[in-house]
């Protein structure tokens, strides 16, 4: 079964937008683990807008699943990364000033950087991923880097999935099968929810994991947290 990992970025946001503790980010990570989350997500930017470097060393020590670390492998979040030792790092090119990932790597063009990026981590033992659109090049080239997955920018699929989920979904599959023929394992992440998420893995059955923030927590609101992650649970089992 494709593995659900929560992005709390936006529990962060929130705490932000007014100051002190709440909501509390460390007791949104284990609830949302205690809720039957299979994994962490965290993508803290320079101007921690939302995620801090100081959450991100907070809660590392109490995750139980799996703590995933998402972003732009600047000098400061390569520190960081080497400093908690997450278990799967996902890279990811975007601005210091983007308001959300918008677009993946350009594996050709940055090839040796990631390649290099990428040693750095596997030597210290942590999981790499590569943020990637879903384009057959650019995943044949994230294989070259030496990455241990990639994760599909799952955007223009989201927007396309109500005029034509199966053009939508193509590239996708494509993308999949060769990463899954070149020994990568696949992720996904951006804009998925309860609509479109169980079309998407039951084209690409052997999807290692899925990232979801804004749509599970703006969900949560209207749902309550513990139901809203069981809902994405049951998406996820293919039907």
């Amino acid at each position: 079964m494709t593995r659900l990992s929560v992005n709390i970025n936006k529990i962060a946001t929130l705490r932000n937008a007014r100051g002190g503790n709440i909501p509390n980010v460390f007791k949104a990570a284990m609830d949302c683990e205690r809720f039957g989350a299979q994994g962490i997500t965290v993508h803290p930017r320079p101007d921690e807008r939302h995620i801090r470097y100081s959450d991100v060393h907070e809660i590392r020590p109490f995750i139980t699943t799996e703590f995933n670390i998402e972003g732009n492998p600047t000098d400061s979040f390569i520190n960081l990364v080497l400093e908690v030792k997450p278990h799967q790092v996902t890279l990811v090119p975007d601005a210091h000033d983007a308001i959300t990932s918008n677009a993946g790597w350009n594996t050709i063009k940055n090839s040796d950087y990631l390649k290099n990026v990428v040693s750095m981590f596997r030597e210290k033992g942590i999981r790499t991923s590569i943020f990637v659109d879903p384009i057959v090049e650019m995943v044949e080239y994230a294989a070259k880097t030496g990455t241990d997955r990639i994760e599909l920018y799952t955007e223009p699929y989201a927007e396309n999935y109500a005029i034509n989920r199966d053009a939508a979904i193509n590239d996708y599959i494509a993308s999949a099968i060769i990463a899954r023929d070149l020994g990568m394992e696949v992720n996904a992440g951006h804009d998925l929810n309860l609509e479109n998420l169980n079309f998407f893995i039951s084209k690409i059955p052997w999807l290692a994991e899925v990232s979801i923030g804004h749509a599970l927590i703006a969900d949560a609101l209207y749902l309550g947290l513990e139901n809203t992650i069981q809902m994405y649970l049951r998406e996820l089992k293919l039907k």
